[in-house]
């Protein structure tokens, strides 16, 4: 009787943990070890975004830029989530 309201509280504090799977982390092998898939959409995302810098500044739209850096990353961003939705989503 003396428990009772731990009892109730358990439940409650163990709900976060059911979104939970047990399938594991998405991950892929590279030369047999784990990368976890986030790192590659990283990755990908600063790579388009590198590579739109250089298309932008030889086509001269750089200059056209106010917020240059949160264009960038905006971009980076967008490519890699955008990548994460295809490749690994639902």
């Amino acid at each position: 009787m003396r428990y009772r309201p731990l009892q109730r509280a358990i439940p409650v504090l163990l709900l976060p943990l059911a979104g939970c799977k047990v399938a594991g982390a998405p991950s892929f092998p590279v030369a047999g070890a784990y990368f976890p898939s986030w790192m590659l959409c990283g990755l990908l995302g600063i790579l388009v975004a590198v590579g739109l810098r250089v298309l932008f500044l030889a086509t001269d739209i750089d200059a056209l830029l106010r917020l240059r850096l949160f264009t960038y990353v905006s971009l980076g961003t967008i490519t890699g989530l955008l990548f994460w939705l295809l490749a690994f989503g639902p």
